[in-house]
């Protein structure tokens, strides 16, 4: 594991062990983003839902699995997250560090289709990030732990929503997921 994904999963299982113990929240969520959308610049958004959240969308859209599992949906704890980690508390320079020793990284002078593939890259090596944290809490028993059980991990990025299932599916056991994982199948 690198330093900059032990970063990453220490201070995603500090937020997670500063929920509260609230037995309505039934998802954690990954909002995976970048800083003015510079992909060098990585951060996850982490946050929860709960099922109040869930019966107030209800009442903005028909769509039931929308209610629930869309990140247009959530609320601010769940879309904006209660912290972000990745840019914080040494992170940027673990950040910078790894991405350099992948090869990844670039000056804004570069050219742009090499910065194209390389920010295509660079998303897909935060995912992995973002994935193997929320692994980490189901694996270590974080969740179950603040929550009394154990839920899923919603990991989202709004500028790949497609990717959305294939993240979800990778960072949680099949049958936490398998309502979620409906509207995959659609």
């Amino acid at each position: 594991m690198s330093s900059f994904q032990e970063h990453v999963t220490r201070v995603v299982d500090e937020v997670v062990a500063g929920f509260p113990a609230d037995a309505a929240i039934y998802a954690v969520t990954f909002r995976a983003d970048s800083v003015e959308q510079d992909p060098r610049r990585p951060y996850v958004a982490v946050g929860y839902t709960t099922e109040a959240d869930a019966a107030e969308s209800v009442r903005r859209t028909p769509d039931a699995w929308e209610a629930r599992w869309s990140y247009a949906f959530f609320p601010r704890t769940g879309l904006e997250g209660v912290a972000s980690v990745g840019r914080d508390r040494g992170g940027d320079a673990l950040c910078r560090a790894e991405i350099e020793s992948l090869g990844l990284w670039y000056e804004d002078a570069d050219g742009e289709g090499e910065v194209d593939d390389l920010d295509e890259r660079l998303a897909e090596w935060f995912h992995d990030v973002c994935v193997a944290a929320a692994r980490r809490l189901h694996e270590s028993g974080r969740i179950t732990a603040v929550l009394g059980r154990p839920v899923p991990v919603i990991l989202y990025d709004m500028f790949e929503p497609d990717a959305m299932f294939e993240l979800t599916a990778r960072a949680n056991p099949a049958e936490l997921v398998a309502e979620f994982m409906t509207e995959a199948a659609r």
